[in-house]
């Protein structure tokens, strides 16, 4: 298989076995030939041409120097690379010559470093991406200016009432002049500007800060003084994009989009359910769409020059709902982006991804990054499933269809399987099941359901039991709802002893859920695999059963059999949590536009209400807890960070050299940076200890420092909740403010046994002045 330019398609592959030199000459030769019949064929460009060539230049050195008749191996692959240089150049022409002759010098020929490159960034940082083989890729990372050469990777999207739910109904107080100044740049599938949400009525022209532009094309024809600017970015874009734009085709970007800003819009629903009024947290604000993602997900290539863009546009704030697991802080596009980003002061806030609930799976753990984990709200939707017995229970789906009789026909996978497939039709798996047995029933499914293959055999319904209990509703092409195990098996006990069962599934409804908030069970949980010295993810917020804007371009379900285009819709995920704190850190800044990224940061964390319900993984899963964003305008007291906090914490880390002073911008050195000590080197709202034995004692000590942002004069008293194995001791217990903005230090020792038949230990430093309470977590947790 060939390699196209931008892509990682394969290995081209050749076998040689000989028995003589002139066997191996004339093989040589053959392959010679089919080499540029394919290059001739295929129309490869000449970085393909690069690859076939290096093959070529390897079996005539084989020939010339060596005895060997084995025949070699494999070509090496060209792909798609990031090569990282720091800080934004001065000249941008000067930069994209620098790049030529970077590629140039590595590659040899002036015309196929030209084929080879993809893209400058100049704007707000120092980088390109090209085309590169390994061996191109080292040379590179020797270069004095470079700090990191890493692979494109594909990135994943991590996919009303949730805004009163959190304490914000429409009559909260606002600052609506400053509101309708701020402008929320997000990273996503592009946006659905027709869409009752993007309406931009009532609004005036764009703040006179914007730089940015809307880029038109396809059925894009342009934007308004709600949705300000769009552009998009397509390397790597599926071939059947032939006229890429911003248009949201997924509705992804659209409902994260209008989370954040959407204009308040009574009587939206979903097919009636959610029926209320749909808004953004800032419904004032302005949106700047950064198509990054396609069909196939979200390239590193396109996402690092939607940074570069945002940045330079003149937003106020970063939304990004993506994310993917990176091996270094400066080989991650988001944490590069969102790091150049905070030196603007523009505080970028991603979603921790939906891997939960297994531990070690947080995306985007950077600490100038607000990493938001998803929870649940006091409303869910559920579908009443009624069996012919009697017997019914409440099952989770996003149900939007009404049942047209008053029973169905009902049978299991188990009776109706192919009968060479009997297992796997208890799965509902594909070409598992017998279309005459359950045309016009409704099917009991184990476990899985492929709901493409279950549809055209004129199935009523799907049930599907399962063993791990559901916390989300999911939507489905047909009816259908999720049942635990135990319900399961009672309609399956009732299927088998029974000539003519019968079922139904209703329309979904709403139902209060007292124990809320929790943690959704598919939330990303930490710890940080990066950096074992703070948690991840900082905080949490609705992303459960979320309603907010949607494309008509999309159907409900995504699926091409489903006949359902609305613009709302009903999704979870971590990607509808990253929004409402994006939105809150907006509301803040209304309130103090000359707050520091880490201001913002601190004031939703430290005010961010505990849980309930205790979760297993306690902080791991849920970081400071909920967000309360009317809170957070006041907290009282602020741990705020400057770069040079976050060079000190890279020390620590162990990043050094040149690549740490051109990822920081000027002559670091971790030796001119004043040392405060502690055990993260770090001004963080949490406290986190990792213990690597089990055998190990608990002994940590972290320095902080808070900054005055509340009543002029108070007096903040210390209270510390811990188990009693646990000591921690907070010197001084008291600090006495004078003025505002004035900064206090002091001292957490933390000392205990070491950790037995447990795995972590959770407890808490709260500040109070009577006035405000200014809460962070303390977790000790025992590594596998």
């Amino acid at each position: 298989m060939f390699i196209a330019k931008g892509s990682q398609l394969g290995i081209l592959k050749f076998s040689s076995m000989v028995t003589s030199n002139s066997g191996y000459h004339n093989n040589v030769k053959t392959e010679n030939m089919l080499l540029l019949d394919k290059v001739k064929s295929l129309e490869l460009d000449l970085s393909i041409a690069r690859s076939a060539s290096s093959k070529l230049d390897q079996m005539l050195s084989v020939q010339k120097s060596s005895s060997d008749k084995t025949g070699l191996g494999y070509v090496e692959s060209i792909s798609a690379y990031i090569v990282y240089m720091g800080e934004a150049p001065q000249s941008k022409s000067s930069a994209i010559n620098l790049h030529h002759n970077l590629l140039s010098s590595i590659v040899s020929d002036d015309h196929i470093a030209k084929q080879s490159y993809i893209y400058s960034y100049t704007k707000s940082f120092h980088a390109f991406a090209a085309n590169l083989l390994p061996q191109e890729v080292q040379r590179l990372q020797e270069n004095e200016n470079v700090v990191s050469v890493f692979p494109s990777k594909m990135r994943k999207l991590h996919t009303t009432r949730s805004w009163d739910f959190l304490g914000m109904p429409q009559s909260v107080k606002r600052n609506h002049q400053i509101e309708s100044n701020i402008i929320v740049g997000v990273l996503d599938t592009g946006i659905y500007i027709n869409a009752p949400s993007f309406d931009d009525k009532g609004f005036g022209p764009p703040p006179s800060k914007w730089k940015g532009t809307c880029q038109v094309g396809g059925h894009f024809t342009s934007c308004n003084n709600k949705v300000i600017g769009a552009r998009f970015y397509s390397h790597d874009a599926p071939t059947p994009n032939s006229n890429p734009s911003p248009l949201d085709d997924d509705g992804h970007g659209s409902h994260t989009s209008s989370t954040i800003a959407g204009a308040s819009i009574a009587g939206a629903s979903l097919y009636g359910l959610a029926k209320g009024t749909a808004r953004g947290g800032v419904p004032s604000a302005r949106i700047a769409m950064y198509k990054v993602c396609w069909a196939g997900g979200c390239n590193d290539i396109n996402l690092l020059a939607g940074l570069d863009d945002a940045i330079s546009d003149g937003v106020d704030l970063i939304s990004i709902s993506i994310g993917g697991i990176s091996d270094s802080y400066f080989e991650d596009p988001i944490s590069i982006g969102a790091f150049h980003a905070l030196k603007k002061g523009i505080l970028t806030t991603c979603s921790a991804g939906n891997d939960g609930p297994s531990l070690y799976t947080v995306a985007n753990t950077a600490p100038w990054i607000l990493t938001v984990g998803a929870s649940g709200m006091d409303r869910q939707f559920r579908s009443l499933v009624k069996v012919g017995n009697g017997i019914q229970t409440d099952g989770f789906s996003i149900n939007t269809f009404s049942p047209k009789r008053r029973l169905y026909p009902l049978t299991s996978a188990a009776k109706s399987a192919n009968a060479s497939l009997t297992q796997l039709g208890r799965l509902c798996d594909e070409e598992s099941l017998d279309a005459k047995k359950v045309k016009g029933k409704i099917v009991l499914c184990k476990e899985g359901l492929i709901q493409d293959y279950v549809k055209p055999l004129g199935v009523s319904g799907v049930i599907v039991s399962l063993d791990q209990q559901q916390d989300s509703g999911f939507t489905f092409i047909i009816p259908a709802a999720f049942v635990d195990t135990n319900f399961g098996d009672k309609i399956d006990t009732y299927v088998n002893s029974t000539k003519n069962p019968q079922a139904i599934i209703y329309k979904s409804r709403a139902v209060r859920n007292a124990a809320s908030p929790f943690v959704a069970s598919f939330s990303s949980r930490g710890p940080n695999t990066l950096s074992s010295t703070i948690i991840k993810p900082d905080i949490m917020a609705p992303g459960i059963d979320i309603l907010a804007a949607y494309s008509k371009l999309a159907s409900v379900t995504g699926d091409l059999e489903d006949n359902r285009f609305d613009v709302y819709n009903i999704i979870s995920g971590t990607s509808m949590a990253c929004p409402h704190v994006t939105a809150s850190a907006a509301y803040i800044k209304t309130f103090h536009p000359r707050w520091s990224p880490a201001a913002i940061k601190s004031a939703l964390m430290t005010t961010a209400s505990e849980l309930k319900i205790k979760e297993v993984q306690a902080e791991l899963a849920y970081g400071a807890g909920q967000i309360d964003p009317v809170r957070a305008v006041d907290p009282g007291l602020i741990y705020d960070l400057s770069k040079v906090d976050y060079i000190r914490f890279l020390c620590n880390e162990g990043y050094s050299g040149t690549a740490l002073r051109l990822f920081t911008e000027g002559n670091t050195n971790c030796s001119s940076i004043p040392n405060i000590g502690g055990h993260d080197a770090l001004n963080y709202p949490s406290m986190y200890l990792q213990l690597n034995n089990p055998k190990s004692s608990i002994s940590a000590i972290f320095h902080r420092t808070v900054k005055n942002v509340g009543s002029k004069k108070a007096i903040y008293k210390a209270t510390i909740k811990a188990p009693a194995n646990l000591k921690v001791t907070v010197v001084p217990k008291e600090l006495a403010f004078s003025h505002l903005n004035e900064k206090k230090s002091f001292t957490v020792v933390i000392k205990g046994p070491p950790l037995k038949n447990i795995t972590s230990v959770s407890a808490s430093l709260e500040w109070s002045d009577a006035k405000h309470r200014v809460r962070s977590p303390i977790l000790i947790f025992l590594a596998n």
